[in-house]
């Protein structure tokens, strides 16, 4: 029985997405004007900084909440990048004001949908060792 990798598994890349993701928009906040490259690299670094915080508390779930077959490292970190996304996009479409609780909702289910159907295609590959 394959098992869900810990989070010590992961410890790296969290520290390295924490550390990028914030430092970057740290320093990209204070020290930069908000042209278009920058814009476009705040989007990126809220991505990065939303997986990383994302990644421990996706992996506890997986852990509190196991399935058969357990979830690949690379699933795990798939939808802990579906939360930074979704909080990039929030945060781009906030900018617009055309962000609300309903739309969220509907982009909420959207990527909830897409994981389901993306573990359901994998869970059909799997196959039990006899």
């Amino acid at each position: 029985m394959q098992r869900t990798p810990n989070v010590r598994a992961f410890l790296p890349l969290i520290v390295l997405l924490l550390v990028l993701g914030w430092g970057g928009l740290f320093v990209l906040v204070n020290m930069t004007v908000p042209t278009l490259w920058p814009r476009w690299l705040f989007y990126f670094l809220v991505v990065v900084a939303f997986t990383g915080l994302a990644l421990p508390v996706v992996v506890f779930l997986h852990i509190r909440f196991p399935v058969e077959p357990a979830p690949e490292q690379k699933v795990i970190v798939r939808q802990s990048l579906w939360v930074g996304v979704y909080t990039a996009l929030l945060i781009w479409m906030s900018f617009g004001q055309v962000v609300s609780v309903g739309l969220a909702l509907i982009f909420l289910v959207g990527f909830v949908v897409v994981e389901i159907l993306l573990r359901l295609r994998e869970r059909s590959f799997w196959r039990p060792k006899s």
